[in-house]
């Protein structure tokens, strides 16, 4: 009933909207048309009488005069005419003429001192007159000048007769439209869902039993794909009913929160001694040259945010690019070293890339055409034949780097990570098929619509059902991932368990949310020796009541411009808050080579400029961008201090700034404005979310959340750290090193399992 109300209000606005823009143009025109008629006819008029006028003014026969423009009296639509001399005067007018219209005009005036005619539409009481004067010449000197008064009411009861009709036409369709839009959607839509809906319920009582093929009510063909879906979710319901029950029949057991010791003890029931292999392009710790010294630095980037906490747990192997100037210096003959710095956990191996290896494989392929594949945020990947060469050469050098290390195991454990080494888990099980092989997708995963667009789609495609397990942040990108599959490659899916079966090799599809490594403090929290708010306001130079922050790597997809605009809109909606809030923007430059990102940090400085420039003062300014490799002790006490933080990505797998965030308010304070475009606005629910392409909004969420009363401030951040404390980064590798570990590599092809 509401759909059908929805769209008879709908449809009804709509006709609406087109009989009025319709009476609107149709009014104006008839408007346009009679004015131009009135116009015309004047000019006429006046062309005509000023032949008779001009010999009396002339031979000063006033009698004459006066007798020539009674002549003008009760005619139709016609008021009369007045005649005025050189300075205004009249001279003559017609006498049943309205006192107030034959007085002296400023229309008279103008039209002495210009020597050109003119008309305007004057009100006299209910009615409208249009006044026409032209001047009077002899031998090109002006004598005076003549004026017609024309009724020009008739034009608007025109107008209104137009109106009237218009609206009882709408009426009218109106209700046709109504009539026959009740009748389709009764017959078509709501009549077949309504049986389909009886033959869903019978399912779900036992009344019906879900055949193959379905014994379904006779219905329009058009319905075909909603029948078909809702036999496969009744047959889903079945099964998960049995699970469920199967489940309930068990006793409950709370389960005890993730933590670094849980991971470590369950990584060493699972694994029986295993080392875990660990592949990127980014490495965790890269070394650069700080004048005559080396410094050691932590990438940006959830990547690293998120895995490096495991590897210490896990004591494992991290196959990496080395990206620093001074990373040969660091290494030992096997071109390996242990990390972090100062207390090693586990060891680094750097796989080495000539210039241009990395300008084709890494800032071509990788992000100038896979990146901006995968994201939707509206730039074109540019995709190349020589980046994808070097693209397949790089990944190739990682297997080799690999196979080196994993000799003489037994069923290796190795992770993959991310678009950079798509077709690594395809190389890897080339030389070894006993590998068990995960790799995990940071990035969303298009439609296959947009994918569809890589010249290279099948091989990137079977590269990645290589592994064993693929990984994603959220069901809806497995989705995606399966689609795409069905529409590009010849292969069996299994929608129930959600695997893809190819060549006798199955891959499970899996959504496995990433977080950061939280957990309850055992002692007194970091963030007591951190520096106060005052102490950072103090660092930069500005006085406010309110911070707020952003931290990102500098990347078109952060939604960066967007956030400054929102910002400055928020001062112009309420300046009140000038001099009061100031927003630090952490941002780390990121693929400086690609000129698409050159343009973006040159667009957000000048932002940023323009921003400051028009609202700063000598002691404030509304926005401090903070250009730098920030460290995560350098970014804690920004997480702490502020009122808020701002994630406005435009498209984002996970996004572990916003979770970071809420980690570092162990005051539960602190508001949360997350972009619905990121996979942790489906599990940070307490946030405000917006939509970073909604400025508007943004600048309304900016204002909500430093309105935001305390005490809904402190409910908001406690639920999500509580989410945050049970999905943490050691449920999420306990869950996918746990479940690569337990799966059973056959020969024929069967669904692996997956751990529970």
């Amino acid at each position: 009933m509401k759909i059908t109300v929805r769209l008879v209000v709908s449809l009804v606005l709509v006709v609406g909207l087109a009989a009025m823009g319709f009476s609107l143009y149709q009014v104006r025109e008839e408007r346009v048309r009679l004015t131009s008629d009135l116009e015309r006819r004047s000019i006429i008029l006046a062309d005509s009488i000023q032949e008779s006028v001009v010999p009396l003014i002339t031979s000063d026969s006033s009698t004459k005069l006066n007798l020539l423009v009674q002549r003008f009296r009760n005619r139709e639509r016609f008021q009369g005419i007045a005649v005025h001399d050189v300075r205004g005067q009249i001279l003559a007018s017609t006498t049943d003429l309205d006192p107030q219209l034959s007085r002296s005009i400023p229309q008279v005036v103008h039209v002495l001192s210009e020597g050109h005619p003119a008309g305007s539409f004057i009100y006299t009481g209910d009615r409208r007159i249009y006044l026409y004067t032209s001047p009077l010449l002899f031998e090109d000197k002006t004598i005076g000048a003549l004026t017609l008064f024309q009724d020009a009411s008739y034009i608007d009861i025109r107008l209104e007769e137009i109106g009237r009709r218009n609206l009882i036409s709408f009426l009218i369709l109106s209700v046709l439209v109504v009539s026959i839009t009740l009748l389709v959607v009764r017959w078509s839509i709501t009549g077949p869902i309504a049986q389909l809906s009886g033959w869903m319920r019978d399912l779900r009582t036992g009344k019906t039993r879900v055949t193959k093929p379905a014994v379904l009510p006779k219905m329009d063909a058009a319905l075909n794909p909603l029948i078909s879906e809702a036999s496969r979710m009744a047959k889903s319901l079945t099964i998960a009913r049995a699970r469920a029950d199967k489940v309930s029949s068990q006793p409950v057991r709370a389960e005890s929160p993730w933590t670094a010791d849980r991971l470590r003890d369950h990584m060493r029931a699972e694994l029986g001694g295993k080392k875990l292999y660990l592949v990127s392009n980014r490495e965790p710790y890269l070394h650069e040259k700080d004048g005559p010294g080396i410094r050691c630095i932590v990438p940006a980037g959830g990547l690293v945010t998120a895995l490096d906490p495991v590897m210490r747990v896990c004591d494992g192997l991290w196959i990496a690019h080395g990206s620093g100037d001074a990373d040969r210096e660091k290494v030992d003959g096997n071109n390996k070293l242990r990390v972090p710095p100062g207390e090693p956990a586990y060891t680094l191996k750097r796989v080495w890339l000539t210039r241009e290896e990395e300008n084709g494989y890494y800032y071509g392929f990788a992000n100038e055409g896979l990146w901006p594949l995968c994201h939707i945020t509206h730039n074109r990947p540019e995709f190349r034949l020589e980046d994808w060469t070097y693209y397949r050469k790089v990944n190739e050098k990682f297997a080799d780097a690999l196979l080196e290390e994993i000799v003489g195991e037994e069923a290796p454990l190795v992770l993959v990570q991310d678009y950079h080494l798509a077709l690594l888990p395809s190389l890897i099980k080339e030389k070894r098929p006993d590998a068990k092989v995960a790799i995990f997708w940071h990035i969303p995963w298009p439609n296959p619509e947009a994918y569809g667009i890589c010249p290279w789609r099948q091989e990137i495609l079977q590269g990645m059902l290589g592994s064993d397990i693929i990984g994603f942040h959220i069901q809806f990108h497995c989705n995606n991932f399966l689609e795409t599959v069905d529409r590009f490659l010849e292969s069996k899916i299994d929608w129930e368990h959600f695997s893809v079966t190819r060549g006798g090799h199955s891959t499970l599809i899996k959504p496995f949310p990433i977080s950061v490594s939280f957990e309850l403090p055992t002692g007194a929290p970091a963030s007591e020796t951190w520096p106060t708010k005052e102490d950072l306001l103090r660092r930069l130079g500005v006085e406010v009541e309110y911070l707020g922050v952003g931290v990102d790597r500098i990347d078109y997809t952060k939604g960066i411009p967007e956030r400054f605009r929102a910002i400055e809109r928020f001062f112009e909606k309420y300046p009140e808050y000038l001099g009061r809030f100031t927003f630090v923007e952490l941002g780390a430059p990121s693929r400086t080579h690609i000129k698409k990102y050159r343009d973006l940090m040159t667009e957000i400085e000048e932002a940023v400029e323009k921003i400051n420039w028009r609202f700063r003062t000598k002691t404030w300014m509304p926005i401090v961008f903070l250009k730098a490799h920030h460290t995560h002790e350098t970014i804690g006490p920004y997480y702490r201090a502020s009122d808020l933080c701002m994630v406005t990505s435009l498209h984002d797998g996970m996004n572990l700034v916003a979770k970071e965030f809420v980690a570092a308010r162990d005051d539960d304070d602190g508001v949360l404005i997350l972009s619905q475009f990121t996979g942790a606005s489906r599990e940070l629910k307490d946030a405000v979310i917006v939509n970073p392409y909604d400025i508007e909004q943004m600048a309304d969420a900016i204002h909500l959340s430093l309105e935001m009363p305390p005490e809904e401030r402190r409910d908001r951040m406690g639920r999500m750290r509580e989410n945050l404390l049970e999905y943490n980064i050691y449920r999420w590798a306990g869950k996918l090193i746990a479940g690569l570990a337990r799966l059973r590599l056959t020969e024929n092809a069967s669904t692996p399992e997956a751990a529970p």
